[in-house]
């Protein structure tokens, strides 16, 4: 029995371990196929309100992407799918993101997608004028655009075209 109750002991022990230990996660090594594969998967939880799918694939994206610790990365799920659940009801200007009011105000993609642009140079560190990171930002804010325009009657096809 004792030899049963010290084997339970030191499984748990290493599940805490394998969960807890920080590992050196990365933000900027992750596989963008993957990575827009996760993020259309958010933006359909998020529009569509399903929360704790939301919540799984904000998981997914920070322990496999990103390498955070199983223990971190629930925290950061957590954390997200909440902030994500109060701020989609909000209409405030001066409590959202400067891209997110532009979009709201019926800015066109290529002009919020400047601004997606220069947030994501400088999440990164790169310089708001590389070509790469700017056409990043006008490809994120016409994917959200189709995904406005078709709106309650977005399709699957939708999504696969978002996603490319």
């Amino acid at each position: 029995m004792r030899r049963i109750i010290q084997g339970v002991a030191i499984a748990a022990m290493l599940v805490a371990a394998y969960a807890a230990v920080p590992r050196h996660a990365d933000l900027r090594a992750f596989d963008p196929a993957e990575m827009a594969r996760l993020e259309t998967a958010m933006w359909r939880d998020y529009y569509d309100k399903r929360y704790a799918a939301l919540f799984y694939h904000l998981y997914e994206s920070t322990r496999t992407q990103f390498g955070f610790s199983p223990l971190r990365s629930l925290h950061i799920a957590l954390s997200a799918a909440e902030a994500a659940k109060a701020f989609q009801p909000t209409r405030s200007a001066h409590l959202e993101l400067d891209w997110w009011q532009a979009r709201r105000e019926a800015v066109g993609p290529r002009d919020y997608g400047l601004t997606i642009a220069r947030v994501t140079a400088m999440t990164y560190g790169k310089s708001p004028d590389d070509a790469g990171i700017r056409q990043f930002g006008i490809a994120r804010a016409e994917a959200m655009a189709v995904r406005d325009a078709r709106g309650a009657i977005i399709t699957d096809a939708d999504w696969v075209a978002i996603e490319a």
